[in-house]
């Protein structure tokens, strides 16, 4: 008896301590367009994460914010993630796609999170004036906007040097290079980490 005793005590004693499933839904810019298998900054905090919480990278490249509603469900009954990261809505924005469409359905994402007792967490964007500097700048005011009304952690926009750095994009000017993957991962990191051990944001 005594032996059992102790036994379930050393197990208990042994057990880690909270590990949270982070699920990242994104677009090219999560899914490493252009860089090496296992070397984007979403495999990079894999990596950097793998003993304490577990990050699954549900990212399409060309993916918008109607084809991320689209699929979350399933995703979530998949993978019963307590954070849920939206990166998405710059290929909406380099469509030209209405903001008030882009604002609907990240509102929608953000209650479907909720709804499944999950926390959403949503990444700034900013897009290139395209479709002149009004439209962009509705665009990245949109993210300010849902993240203060839904009252919802907001990751500020993380590439605004790196896309000023020849060195750090692909030559198409869109998607980081291979090289800036470490910055964003660390950049990103530091910024999710009090979330998912708990701490306030």
């Amino acid at each position: 008896m005594l032996r059992s005793l102790l036994l379930i005590l050393s197990l208990l004693f042994s057990l880690p301590g909270f590990s949270a499933t982070l699920l990242v839904l994104g677009d090219s810019i999560s899914a490493g367009y252009g860089v090496d298998r296992g070397k984007g900054w979403v495999e990079l905090m894999q990596q950097q994460l793998r003993n304490e919480h577990h990050v699954v990278n549900a990212s399409i490249s060309g993916d918008t914010t109607g084809g991320g509603l689209s699929r979350l469900d399933t995703l979530i009954e998949e993978h019963a993630p307590d954070f849920v990261l939206i990166e998405l809505g710059g290929n909406d924005g380099l469509r030209g796609y209405p903001i008030h469409r882009i604002k609907e359905n990240l509102r929608a994402m953000i209650n479907l999170i909720r709804l499944a007792d999950s926390q959403p967490i949503l990444f700034s964007m900013r897009i290139p004036p395209n479709y002149g500097k009004r439209y962009s700048e509705q665009f990245s005011n949109a993210y300010s906007d849902i993240a203060e009304e839904e009252n919802v952690p907001l990751l500020p926009f993380l590439f605004e040097d790196i896309a000023a750095n020849p060195d750090l994009m692909l030559d198409d000017g869109i998607h980081p290079s291979e090289q800036a993957q470490p910055l964003i991962a660390e950049r990103t990191l530091k910024l999710l980490t009090p979330l998912l051990n708990g701490d306030e944001y």
